[in-house]
């Protein structure tokens, strides 16, 4: 996430831009070759994010959204673990934004199809700013799955979408968490397009009972790798990162 030329990925462990198994890959899969291009000054410096622009609660999507002395529904966790480069160095001052369902599977937005009820007091979006070690931690509600017109009875298994800004505006990755244990994300029709499993568990969060906060939330620990062959699988970044 540094300014400089982006490297180049492993193909082989990233997931075809058309799967057949994935009705919208149809149409956003290239029918051309792809071709490299160099990067411009412009996409490789600023805007520079800082703390300062971050809210009290902007990490806190239990409470960011939540009516004065209510809270949302749902089981309560925290998301943790560190943005590391290629060589396991921590990443600071990297911006992370998310954005989920709530816990019964329905997001806040105009064009929701999904039946499930809208929780008035969760808003399913945060943003948190990694320490100088490339630590984050996150409160949240566990998202619920949820059904999508894929084929006649597809369902997303829970997720979490993240967003990883650098110093850069070509330095935006965006990447989803599932949970360890979950048996839905092996029936993904998504998560079936990437080829290998050590890849599909790159995107899975793992229970930790050691950062559990007792009588309060549960923890997982996600890890987010932005180089090298340990890299996280990103869904805009799949040329190089």
């Amino acid at each position: 996430m540094s300014d400089g030329s982006f490297f180049q990925r492993d193909r082989g462990r990233h997931p075809p831009a058309y799967s057949a198994g994935y009705k919208s890959s149809i149409l956003r899969s290239p029918t051309r070759a792809p071709i490299s291009m160099d990067n411009t000054l412009s996409e490789m410096t600023g805007p520079v994010f800082g703390h300062h622009q971050l809210g009290p609660l902007d990490s806190d999507l239990i409470l960011n959204f939540a009516k004065p002395g209510e809270m949302p529904v749902g089981q309560r966790i925290i998301v943790h673990g560190r943005v590391l480069d290629g060589n396991g160095r921590g990443v600071p001052d990297a911006l992370l934004e998310v954005w989920q369902a709530n816990a019964g599977g329905r997001y806040r937005h105009a064009r929701e199809t999904y039946l499930a009820a809208l929780d008035p007091n969760f808003g399913g979006c945060g943003r948190v700013m990694t320490g100088e070690d490339g630590s984050y931690a996150i409160r949240t509600i566990k998202p619920g799955a949820y059904p999508w017109p894929n084929g006649p009875n597809d369902w997303r298994p829970a997720h979490i979408h993240f967003s990883v800004f650098g110093s850069g505006f070509a330095q935006r990755l965006i990447t989803q968490m599932y949970f360890e244990g979950d048996p839905m994300i092996a029936l993904c029709p998504i998560v079936r397009t990437i080829p290998t499993q050590e890849a599909i568990d790159s995107l899975t969060a793992l229970y930790d009972p050691q950062a559990t906060v007792p009588m309060d939330a549960r923890a997982y620990r996600f890890d987010i790798v932005l180089r090298g062959r340990r890299s996280t699988l990103f869904e805009n970044r799949m040329e190089g990162n």
